[in-house]
């Protein structure tokens, strides 16, 4: 990734003082693929996943979670389930064993 110095410095040499994207890539030592993208966003494009993250052991857990959770709301606050409740809770009543195996249950 190339810091925002540099990608601002491409986009004023490209726009503003009016230079070509081949000529950039010379003078920069960048590709001129990469001047290219650079003029195409105005900000560096982040990161995006193609699609969600599979939660192949929590994922049918959720909604009990978020049952707890809810029902937690209207408890008073010393009441409320800890994260190592919930996960007691999830492994005696629903056979939760954990999402790894190399960190152990204290």
């Amino acid at each position: 990734m190339f810091a925002a110095e540099v990608y601002a410095a491409v986009r004023q040499f490209v726009f503003i003082e009016g230079n070509s994207q081949r000529e950039a890539a010379r003078v920069f030592g960048l590709s001129r693929e990469t001047i290219a993208k650079m003029c195409r966003f105005s900000l560096p494009p982040g990161y995006t996943r193609a699609k969600p993250v599979e939660k192949p052991k929590l994922g049918p857990l959720l909604p009990v979670i978020a049952a707890i959770l809810e029902t937690d709301r209207s408890t008073p606050v010393k009441q409320r389930h800890t994260a190592k409740r919930i996960f007691e809770r999830l492994r005696d009543e629903h056979g939760f064993a954990g999402v790894s195996a190399s960190f152990p249950v204290v």
